[in-house]
């Protein structure tokens, strides 16, 4: 599907007022959503490279892995765009580092051709580390920050 077919698309689905829509073809999936609350994007966890051990869990929903060790779930990102850690430029972050996070709460903004996709909290915690920088490219699955579970 090229962009021209992806505009008629959307201008199909608006005029038809239909709020959202998803389309799985050759292995690209496109998701349109609008005036819907945001929603967790499911998409396939990845576990680390590492070795597992019997003490690993099983890898958290949505794209976040947790590790045993310390606690920090992985955010991932659930498909290939760009990476926005703020709403528009010069707004402030969605999060800092530091940053108290609750479960369902936006943490970064992944665009890919042109749509905007809130990528949401899966846990409640603090966030201890961002692995990507504003506006830079990331790949299916890619870490995008560390979040400590809450006790």
């Amino acid at each position: 599907m090229d962009f021209d077919q992806i505009r008629k698309l959307i201008d199909t689905l608006i005029e038809k007022q239909i709020d959202e829509f998803e389309l799985e073809e050759e292995g690209r999936r496109i998701r349109i959503r609008r005036n819907v609350p945001p929603a967790v994007m499911a998409a396939p966890a990845h576990a680390p490279a590492a070795a597992p051990t019997a003490a690993a869990p099983a890898a958290a929903g949505a794209g976040e892995a947790a590790n045993a060790d310390d606690g920090l779930v992985t955010v991932t990102s659930p498909l290939v765009g760009t990476y926005y850690e703020s709403p528009a430029p010069g707004a402030p972050e969605f999060v800092r580092v530091g940053d108290q996070v609750e479960a369902g709460q936006v943490l970064c903004i992944v665009e890919a051709m042109k749509l905007m996709n809130e990528i949401e909290a899966e846990i409640a915690g603090e966030v201890v580390r961002k692995l990507v920088t504003n506006g830079q490219p990331v790949e299916f699955g890619q870490p995008l920050m560390l979040v400590r579970r809450r006790a």
